[in-house]
């Protein structure tokens, strides 16, 4: 019998099988597929359910190891693009149809009949115990192949869900038509009726994965889905329900953490995501007029900037003051809007205010009580102040246009 080896080099390394027994495992390697399949079939119910064309998808990838492993006897050093080519040879979607879990079962069937099957194709005796070693050691090499591939395609679907999200946030800041953008969100895994918030600022970094990984970090930690998209320099954060109002509170201010230093403003919260375009509308409006309120608190709720959107020409928040500020104290009567104008003209002076309005200091009391109640603004507060004299004269100059 010839004492040639194949592949022999003077490396000082383990000899290589004989040639003759190579010729042998290049004709047996369609049945070692197939003997693998077939005991996958018995040994994996889950195997059996899938369809034929996904089976032979996998004799076709067995077919290719086997076939590699021969080429990987003559030349090892081939390990690494020899087993990973088993795997490009598979359909794309291999992965998404079989998990890494099962693809692990299914390598680990086909070593147990390459381990039984193949020292029976050795053609000399020293061979059938270099052909066990060698298909342990190729076999691991396929096992990190098998990650490598999932990985890939793991990356993959991350590139592709990171571009839906966003496309669906940017719709939502468009305010695009709710069937395409409900339907990207089902797809990312936003549940419909979950409540949404919208949060914007600046964005922390120049790296996208970075941003990511800071915003979803702390999102599943407060337990809330987020959808996230990064606009130039500002980034946008939707975060979803339900939750009552200091639930939604403490998430902003949470996710919020994850932005740039810089104001960051948080929407209404409205019932669905095909309402989202409000909330990041109020938000987006607001972040362009929270420069007029320099102490601004972090994060800021667009409804507290509305004076400085209304400023700003923005005609919601004109709308916004109109019902808040003006509509309840005209339907309350009683003299509460004279009081409250009155009341900010001369300072906050309460005795003052009375003289001019030639009421005891106590109707005025009452009065500037009632309007806090009416509007959740009370006058003798800086702030608020500020809020009810902007509101006001807003209402004047939308009921000269005939607006209310």
């Amino acid at each position: 019998m010839s004492t040639e080896r194949a592949g022999e080099r003077d490396t000082g390394t383990q000899r290589q099988v004989s040639a003759a027994t190579l010729r042998r495992l290049e004709r047996g390697t369609g049945g070692l597929a197939s003997a693998s399949v077939s005991e996958m079939e018995q040994r994996l119910p889950w195997f059996r359910r899938l369809p034929a064309d996904q089976r032979a998808s996998v004799l076709l990838v067995t077919q290719t190891g086997a076939n590699n492993f021969v080429a990987w006897l003559q030349d090892p050093t081939e390990a690494i693009r020899l087993t990973a080519e088993a795997f490009r040879t598979a359909p794309r979607d291999l992965s998404r149809w079989v998990s890494l879990r099962q693809t692990l079962e299914l390598v680990r069937v086909a070593i147990d009949v390459f381990e039984r099957q193949l020292p029976e194709l050795a053609a000399e005796v020293p061979d059938r115990t270099l052909l066990t070693e060698s298909i342990l050691r190729y076999t691991r090499e396929i096992s990190f192949a098998a990650a490598t591939s999932y990985a890939a395609a793991a990356e993959a679907r991350g590139a592709w869900d990171a571009r839906l999200e966003a496309l669906v946030v940017d719709g939502i800041v468009r305010g695009d038509a709710e069937e395409s953008l409900l339907s990207r969100a089902a797809a990312l895994g936003w549940e419909p009726s979950s409540e949404a918030t919208a949060l914007v600022g600046n964005a922390p970094s120049d790296d996208p994965p970075t941003i990511i990984y800071q915003v979803r970090s702390r999102a599943a930690r407060l337990g809330c889905p987020v959808l996230l998209g990064v606009q130039g320099t500002r980034l946008v954060v939707v975060f979803g329900g339900p939750g009552d109002a200091r639930t939604n509170d403490e998430a902003a201010k949470r996710l919020s953490e994850a932005f740039d230093e810089g104001p960051v403003v948080v929407g209404p919260t409205v019932p669905s995501l095909a309402e989202a375009h409000r909330s990041a509308g109020d938000a987006m409006s607001a972040l362009r007029a929270v420069v007029a309120w320099p102490t601004a608190p972090r994060p800021v709720p667009s409804g507290d900037l509305l004076p400085e959107r209304a400023l700003a020409g923005d005609p919601e928040a004109e709308r916004q003051l109109v019902e808040r500020i003006v509509l309840p104290l005209v339907d309350a009567g009683g003299a509460l809007m004279e009081t409250v104008d009155t009341y900010l003209e001369v300072g906050g002076v309460l005795e003052n205010c009375a003289r001019q309005l030639y009421v005891h200091p106590n109707t005025v009391r009452y009065r500037l009580r009632r309007v806090a109640e009416l509007t959740g603004h009370t006058p003798s507060n800086a702030r608020d102040a500020h809020v009810l004299r902007v509101g006001l004269a807003v209402g004047r100059l939308a009921k000269s246009r005939g607006l209310w």
